[in-house]
C-alpha cells in the first residue's frame, strides 16, 4: 500500500459524510498517473503554490497601492488569510481541508495588478470582458507551465471559477454560482470573511477611516477588534451550516446581515474613497497606455513581450490581456516607464 493510499484510508476515517473524498474526485482534463505519496487534492495544493502565478501575488495590490507600510495586505497575504479561514471552517465541519486549502490558494490566481482598478480597466479594455475567477481558471488550466496548465482535478478547478461574488449574493441556489462542493463554498464565504476584515484593519490603519466611523450596529453584531469579528463569523459559519437539511454552507441571518452592512460600508467609505479612487485613476491610466502601445506595436509584443503559454495564432487582444493581468504592480510601473518616460543621455 502506497502512503498516497494511506492518505485515502484516513480521509475515510475522518471525514464527514459531507466531505469530499479524494478518490471520489471525478478526475483531471488530462489523465496523469497518481502520486503515490499524496492524495489529488494534495497534489492539487503543491502544483499551485510552486507555480510562478502564486508567487506574483505577492507583488500585486489587495487595496492600498504602492503601500509605504509593511503591514499592508497584498494579494498573497490575502489568499493566505483565505485559506487560514477557510481551513477553519473545513475541519469544523468535518470537510476535506485539504481540497479547501487547495481551492483557496488558486482563487485569485488571475487578479491583475492595481487590484479591482486593474480588473475594471480589462473588462472594459479587451473584447469579451474580464473577471479575475475566469482567468484564474486560465492561468490554472492554459498558462502555468508555459501552456501545459497545471492540470488539476474538477473539483479544484469548480471551486476557482465559482468563489466570486462582487456585491452579489454570498449564498445561493444557482448551481452557476455555487461550487458543486461544500468546500467550494467554504471558500466563497472565507474569501468575503477575510477580506472585510483585512481592509477594514488596513483603513484604520492608514487613515482612511477611524474605528469610530464603523457603524455600531455591525461591531455590536461581529466583535470590534479584527479577531473578534473572524472568530464571530467563523463560529457562525460552523454552527448555521445546514449540511443534514439542505448540503449547504450558510450563516445565520443576523449575522449575515452584519457581514454584508459591513461590505457595504466598506465600498462606500473606502473603496469609493475620493482619494482612494484618485489613486485606482492613475493605476488604469498606466495599464489603458500599455493596452494601448501593445495593440498597436504587434511584431514588438510578439518578439518581446507574447505570454509563453499563449499559443501565436491565439488574438492579440487575448494575449496583451494574459500579459497585462499576469503583471505585479512593480512590473507594470517599470514597463510603463520603459516605455513612455523619456530616458536620460548618458554623457561619458
Amino acid at each position: 500500500m502506497t502512503i498516497r493510499e494511506q492518505l485515502e484510508g484516513d480521509e475515510k476515517k475522518v471525514l464527514g459524510r459531507f466531505g469530499q473524498l479524494s478518490t471520489a474526485s471525478s478526475g483531471r482534463p488530462r489523465a496523469e498517473p497518481p502520486d503515490p505519496m499524496r492524495t489529488a487534492y494534495q497534489h492539487d495544493r503543491d502544483k499551485i503554490l510552486h507555480s510562478k502565478a502564486f508567487r506574483r501575488l505577492a507583488g500585486k495590490t489587495q487595496v492600498f497601492l504602492a503601500p509605504e507600510g509593511d503591514h499592508y495586505r497584498t494579494r498573497i497575504t490575502h489568499t493566505l488569510e483565505v485559506a487560514q479561514i477557510a481551513r477553519t471552517v473545513a475541519r469544523a465541519l468535518r470537510l476535506n481541508e485539504t481540497l479547501t486549502e487547495a481551492i483557496a490558494l488558486g482563487h485569485d490566481l488571475g487578479h491583475t495588478p492595481f487590484g479591482h482598478a486593474g480588473e475594471s480597466v480589462l473588462a472594459h479594455l479587451m473584447p469579451d470582458g474580464f473577471h479575475h475567477a475566469k482567468q484564474s481558471l486560465r492561468v490554472v488550466d492554459v498558462l502555468e507551465r508555459d501552456g501545459r496548465g497545471l492540470n488539476l482535478t474538477h473539483e479544484v478547478r469548480e471551486g476557482i471559477l465559482k468563489h466570486s461574488k462582487g456585491k452579489g449574493h454570498i449564498f445561493t441556489d444557482n448551481p452557476n454560482l455555487m461550487a458543486m462542493t461544500l468546500e467550494g463554498q467554504v471558500v466563497r464565504v472565507a474569501d468575503i470573511v477575510a477580506y472585510v476584515n483585512h481592509d477594514l484593519d488596513d483603513a484604520i490603519r492608514g487613515r482612511v477611516l477611524r474605528q469610530d466611523e464603523v457603524p455600531r450596529e455591525i461591531l455590536a453584531v461581529l466583535g470590534e477588534t479584527h479577531s473578534e469579528r473572524i472568530t464571530t463569523m467563523v463560529a457562525d459559519i460552523a454552527g448555521a451550516s445546514q449540511l443534514e437539511a439542505r448540503r449547504q454552507i450558510g450563516m445565520s441571518e443576523h449575522c449575515l446581515s452584519a457581514l454584508v452592512a459591513l461590505r457595504d460600508f466598506l465600498y462606500a467609505r473606502v473603496y469609493e474613497n475620493r482619494v482612494i479612487f484618485e489613486e485606482f485613476e492613475k493605476a488604469q491610466r498606466i495599464l489603458t497606455e500599455l493596452w494601448s502601445h501593445f495593440t498597436k506595436h504587434d511584431e514588438e509584443f510578439r518578439s518581446r513581450f507574447w505570454p509563453k503559454g499563449v499559443p501565436m495564432e491565439e488574438s492579440l487582444a487575448r494575449a496583451v490581456g494574459d500579459f497585462i493581468s499576469g503583471m505585479t504592480d512593480r512590473y507594470a510601473v517599470r514597463v510603463y516607464e520603459e516605455i513612455y518616460m523619456p530616458r536620460p543621455w548618458m554623457v561619458y
